[in-house]
């Protein structure tokens, strides 16, 4: 609380110190504009990760289970940390909240992991990562219908624009070695896949805002593991039990999904549908990184130059107005 030196006695000369304003409150206001931000950035390392993860586990067994193993290791990950903070696992408005449960299970993570596990089989993990970017495209296109007080800035969509020319300095190397007439299929898929999540994004931004994060999470993951199982048993016995893969399938679902579905909606609901999508140009980035730093990957100049284009599509999709109106102002704090 503010303290006033107005009740004091006009003959009393206050102190400085007595007078001088806590620094307190704009302290935890930073670091309360910055944990979102921080949150964008530890979301972009792990699923900058989770497409090498998910190249090495599809060298064994299906994309449907890998995506049950994923999404049941996430549930159980995620079930255990919210026990150990005391939090219920089931909130009590779980029947009327289980139709939005459902279709961001299937929009939000069945149909899109399925299609890039699948895409993967196909083409290489850092272009999948590169074609996940569209993911902020195809959000930034939508949104201008759904959520009208925050349609992006002609600025946001240039950002948008520049970082889909990014991507493309990093996918024409590829194209110019391999060609596309093979992976066409694969290209597709993963596009596909980023339009489901935007679809999704903006979903949960109007129908599922205020809702708590621990329980959104639990509440996919659970039923995604749920939905998948018929789609998983016919591949089970074709499944190879390699250590490695079941290893890297098994952390993809505790980190890739279980913490970083955490920080997805909670930089969802800070940062809104579209600046939180544009985790996915920083994604290929870090798909790169970890190539580098775990794989041996050389780096070349377009990837390079591809790279610095797509952080500066991020820093101008990322810039907001001004001057927004109260229902953007109520969004960017919620």
């Amino acid at each position: 609380m503010e303290q006033s030196c107005a009740w004091r006695s006009k003959t009393t000369v206050p102190s400085r110190s007595s007078c001088r304003p806590t620094t307190g409150r704009p302290v935890s206001e930073r670091r309360r504009r910055l944990l979102p931000y921080l949150a964008f950035a530890a979301l972009g390392l792990i699923w900058g990760a989770s497409f090498l993860l998910i190249k090495i586990g599809v060298r064994d067994m299906s994309p449907t289970v890998l995506v049950l193993i994923r999404a049941g290791s996430g549930a159980i990950a995620l079930a255990v940390i919210m026990r150990a903070m005391g939090r219920p696992l089931i909130g009590a408005s779980w029947k009327q909240r289980l139709p939005s449960f459902v279709f961001m299970a299937v929009s939000n993570a069945l149909l899109p992991w399925v299609a890039i596990a699948w895409g993967e089989q196909h083409i290489s993990s850092g272009l999948a990562s590169i074609l996940n970017s569209t993911t902020t495209l195809w959000a930034a296109i939508f949104i201008y219908w759904v959520i009208p007080a925050e349609r992006p800035s002609l600025v946001n969509y240039f950002g948008v624009l520049l970082g889909i020319a990014g991507v493309a300095i990093l996918v024409f190397p590829d194209i110019s070695k391999h060609g596309v007439t093979g992976n066409v299929l694969g290209v597709l898929a993963v596009v596909a896949a980023s339009m489901s999540y935007a679809v999704s994004a903006l979903y949960q931004r109007t129908k599922m805002r205020g809702m708590n994060v621990y329980e959104q999470s639990l509440g996919q993951l659970g039923l995604t593991a749920i939905i998948a199982i018929p789609f998983a048993a016919p591949s089970v016995s074709q499944v190879h039990l390699a250590f490695i893969s079941i290893a890297a399938v098994v952390a993809l679902g505790v980190a890739g999904s279980g913490v970083a579905y955490l920080l997805y909606y909670y930089t969802m609901n800070t940062l809104g549908p579209v600046r939180a999508t544009g985790v996915t140009f920083v994604v290929p980035i870090t798909a790169v990184f970890w190539g580098v730093v775990l794989l041996r990957e050389s780096l070349g100049l377009p990837v390079v130059t591809g790279m610095l284009v797509i952080l500066i599509g991020v820093v101008l999709t990322n810039l907001r107005r001004r001057q927004r109106s109260a229902v953007e102002r109520e969004s960017a704090v919620a």
